[in-house]
């Protein structure tokens, strides 16, 4: 099976009550690849200037991850800078430069467009619609989205709502897009706007899971004692749910479960310490472990 993801690389410098980290390697495909070569080889789109440092891409190819569909463009990569403050639940951002990501359409190279599992990964719904255009239509497609693009472009994001077959936001995405506050009708509401499956976040509450089939899920967090930098948790989550999908070749709601087990445990791992720094120490094996702690702290007597 083969997963390809399509989103942004970038250069963040973080500051949170823990710490800073300054001008290190980011980005919601960068996070999401990375997540998900735990599970399967991952094929990446996306763009970077040519300040891009090479060892950030060796970094990237020694996870399994396919640099075909990376593009070098003249200019600056994409560069963002922000701070978390109190419960670290939402970040300020203090700066944003698109540099080299102003005006980029994505081109698929031609051995990517079989992949039977696609991310879109935060970007404008244009881009994405560009993806969407470009890949088999049996692939399993699912779409991420935040608040700038229900804002600026809410036709552009319910467009791309109906075509894929599953979404993923965090509750306060779920509450724009539908105007619920309840998190359930939220759910509900954006089933009935295209997607067969919708993964609602909560952060450190855990995650929701929604089926036109009718089923529905809900995990909590995997419990941490302490959150060095959320930055990036949510893409990594996302990167376990699908590299598990992409994994067991299935998206049967038993494997829809354990793929949101494996998000949460995943991206516990990631806000661990900033940036990447805790997906380069960590080994598969040591992801099972603490799968298999989840499933026992929340097991029935």
């Amino acid at each position: 099976m083969s997963l390809l993801v399509v989103g942004t690389l970038a250069y963040d410098s973080v500051e949170t009550p823990l710490g800073k980290a300054e001008d290190v390697l980011g980005g919601a495909a960068t996070y999401f690849a990375v997540a998900a070569s735990f599970f399967t080889p991952v094929r990446l789109v996306g763009v970077v200037g040519e300040d891009f440092r090479p060892e950030d891409r060796t970094l990237l190819e020694s996870r399994g991850i396919d640099l075909e569909g990376l593009t070098v463009a003249p200019g600056k990569s994409f560069r963002w800078k922000g701070k978390y403050v109190g419960d670290m639940n939402v970040a300020e951002t203090l700066d944003t430069q698109l540099n080299v990501l102003d005006g980029y359409e994505p081109t698929l190279p031609e051995s990517y467009k079989d992949s039977e599992y696609v991310f879109l990964a935060n970007s404008p719904p244009a881009l994405q619609m560009q993806v969407l255009d470009q890949v088999n239509d049996g692939a399993f497609t699912c779409c991420d989205t935040m608040n700038l693009w229900i804002q600026s472009d809410y036709d552009g994001l319910m467009k791309v709502l109906k075509r894929v077959d599953m979404a993923v936001c965090n509750d306060a995405e779920a509450r724009a897009i539908t105007q619920e506050h309840s998190l359930i009708k939220a759910g509900r509401k954006l089933l009935e706007l295209g997607p067969k499956t919708v993964l609602v976040k909560k952060g450190e509450h855990g995650a929701f899971l929604f089926s036109k089939d009718g089923y529905f899920y809900a995990i909590p967090a995997y419990p941490l004692e302490s959150v060095v930098d959320p930055t990036g948790a949510g893409d990594s989550f996302a990167g376990g749910v699908m590299g598990w999908l992409t994994h067991s070749g299935s998206t049967h709601y038993e494997q829809l479960k354990r793929a949101m087990i494996y998000g949460s445990v995943v991206a516990s791992y990631n806000v661990e310490d900033f940036t990447l720094r805790r997906f380069r120490q960590i080994k598969r094996h040591e992801i099972d472990s603490r799968y298999a702690e989840f499933l026992e702290f929340t097991a029935h007597p």
